[in-house]
């Protein structure tokens, strides 16, 4: 009897054990799909960026970047990644000592054409820069258009890559604008990862040395589940080594992401 009842406690722990070891498996690939931007997967990111130390005051701006990511099939072989941008913006007014600026940002609009099979993940489409921005603050409120690439490449525990794109002003030249964002991520067990992703850019109509932001740094992620929702959650931070003047020294960067897996 004893034996028997053993027995049947070593089974139950190996088959706990095995459902873990699966739980497991399927989040750290799950965690690499929110890590790959062009993932055949719906996913909702809720991006808040905070910059510090703006001006000769030290002030703050904050950008809150909502961002669904949609993919549609195109035949048997291609996908339509849409990767829509909606930026709710605060920035220091300077025309106070104290005051701020709050609201709609310009929204941007990538389309990624992405083979369905490949070694290395890439698209390729055009990026949309829409005149939503409900102050001339927030937004340079004009329509502006420009290519858009992006690779990723997935080895073991190792997700890694960049997108980069530049946009025009289609009626004047208000708009011209670099944007590059290398990513390396490294996934630990536990659905824990390390990853570093910071956004270099350039403002090509900003006077020489006042063109360029280049922050470091990095953030620390952990896919988790609220019932059956997975979420993917990340904190970090980044020093601007490279700014304009009177750009801002660093900033923090939090993020939700809402998983929708097939």
């Amino acid at each position: 009897m004893k034996t028997k009842l053993l027995l049947f406690a070593l089974s139950i722990c190996t088959i706990t054990l095995h459902a873990q070891t699966e739980e497991d498996s399927a989040n750290e690939e799950l965690a690499k799909k929110a890590q790959n931007p062009i993932a055949n997967m719906i996913s909702v990111p809720f991006q808040n960026n905070t910059s510090y130390g703006i001006g000769s005051d030290g002030r703050t701006s904050n950008v809150l970047n909502i961002q669904p990511v949609i993919p549609v099939g195109l035949g048997e072989k291609w996908n339509m990644i849409t990767r829509t941008i909606i930026p709710i913006v605060t920035v220091p007014d300077f025309s106070t000592t104290e005051g701020s600026i709050t609201g709609l940002g310009d929204i941007n609009l990538n389309l990624f054409f992405s083979p369905k099979e490949s070694k290395i993940i890439w698209g390729v489409g055009p990026i949309f820069n829409l005149p939503t921005a409900t102050d001339p603050a927030l937004g340079a409120q004009e329509f502006g258009i420009g290519p858009a690439i992006i690779l990723v490449k997935m080895s073991g525990k190792w997700v890694y890559g960049a997108t980069m794109n530049n946009t025009w002003s289609v009626a004047n030249s208000d708009i011209n604008r670099f944007y590059l964002q290398y990513f390396v991520n490294y996934n630990l067990p536990n659905s824990w990862y390390l990853s570093s992703a910071p956004i270099v850019t350039a403002n090509w109509n900003a006077d020489s040395g006042d063109q360029w932001v280049v922050p470091f740094g990095g953030t620390v992620g952990k896919i988790f589940r609220i019932g059956k929702l997975p979420i993917n959650a990340q904190a970090g931070a980044f020093y601007n080594a490279v700014k304009p003047d009177g750009g801002a020294d660093w900033q923090t960067r939090f993020q939700l992401q809402l998983l929708f897996p097939k």
